[in-house]
């Protein structure tokens, strides 16, 4: 299949429970890492790789991520009138003119697997990108998949973004069981949902990046449910690596789990450390105040 990743998925649908009350009446993607939401850092991930679809599924609880990439004219208004218009550019850019934004719901909480299969009818026959907001991934200039892709147009088949985590984590990830290496890229042998330590092929766990042929579909409709009485994407992946090649590749960059509260710390830290306004302040700010608690500790400790 030679074609062009025109689509991405996002699958948002979920509950954000690890996050309430915060999450209670807001999207866990539209919790802010410095200035922007999760969701907008995923999308502009997709951007940047030339991505031209952004498909959001979604569920009835998660206007505000639909209302984030809509136009809202009042604020518009109100900021052009203003003349504040360093604001009304970041706003009106939020999403380029050239891409579309389509939402569509998952009426059940039956899991990835299922969320990916709700985008069946807007991906059609083509390869496409899944992209979980959880997983924020800072890289240099070249973003995770836009180097997924790069490897896609080469190779043309299904990969799996994934990285080595601790051997005692492996029941919290999906993990590959890998056959022939070629540096970072792989071709995999098998793929398990949450297996134990004792029982894990290997370290390399499957973060939120995929690139994925439209045989998935097949697999996503055919397979019973499995953990969690949830549709698994890594069921449907096993299967379809018994009919093709199926990669991973170790990306270039630094992830964070977004998805707990200590990831998303990190993140929070580490971009602010990174932001061209606050950079500066915020490291003097953190010398200041915890750079004399360091002290005070190390004197205590010494006592």
């Amino acid at each position: 299949m030679d074609m062009k990743v025109r689509k991405a998925v996002f699958p948002v649908a979920g509950l954000g429970t690890r996050f309430l009350p915060a999450t209670k009446a807001n999207p866990k993607e539209m919790l802010t890492v410095v200035d922007k939401p999760l969701i907008q850092y995923a999308a502009e991930e997709a951007v940047n790789a030339g991505i031209e679809e952004l498909i959001f599924v979604t569920s009835s609880s998660k206007r505000a991520i639909e209302d984030h990439f809509d136009k809202n004219y009042e604020l518009e208004a109100e900021l052009e009138r203003k003349g504040k218009t360093d604001l009304l550019k970041i706003v009106r850019e939020i999403v380029p003119s050239n891409v579309a934004c389509v939402y569509v719901r998952q009426a059940e909480a039956l899991g990835l697997g299922h969320a990916v299969l709700c985008a069946k009818p807007v991906v059609g026959n083509e390869p496409f990108a899944v992209i979980l907001a959880d997983d924020l991934i800072h890289t240099g200039k070249n973003c995770v998949l836009s180097q997924m892709i790069s490897v896609f147009n080469d190779r043309h088949c299904s990969i799996l973004g994934v990285e080595e985590v601790p051997h005692d984590e492996t029941d919290k990830y999906g993990i590959v069981d890998p056959e022939e290496s070629d540096g970072r890229i792989t071709k995999l042998k098998s793929i398990v949902e949450k297996p134990k330590p004792a029982d894990a092929r290997s370290n390399l766990a499957v973060v939120g990046r995929y690139v994925l042929n439209p045989a998935i579909f097949k697999h996503l409709e055919q397979i019973p449910r499995g953990a969690g009485g949830e549709i698994q994407l890594t069921d449907a992946i096993q299967r379809l690596l018994q009919e093709e090649a199926v990669l991973s590749y170790r990306f270039e960059g630094k992830r964070y789990d977004c998805g707990s509260k200590l990831g998303y710390l990190q993140a929070t830290v580490e971009y602010a450390l990174q932001h061209p306004d606050l950079r500066e302040p915020f490291l003097e700010y953190l010398v200041r105040e915890f750079g004399q608690r360091a002290r005070k500790f190390m004197r205590a400790s010494n006592d």
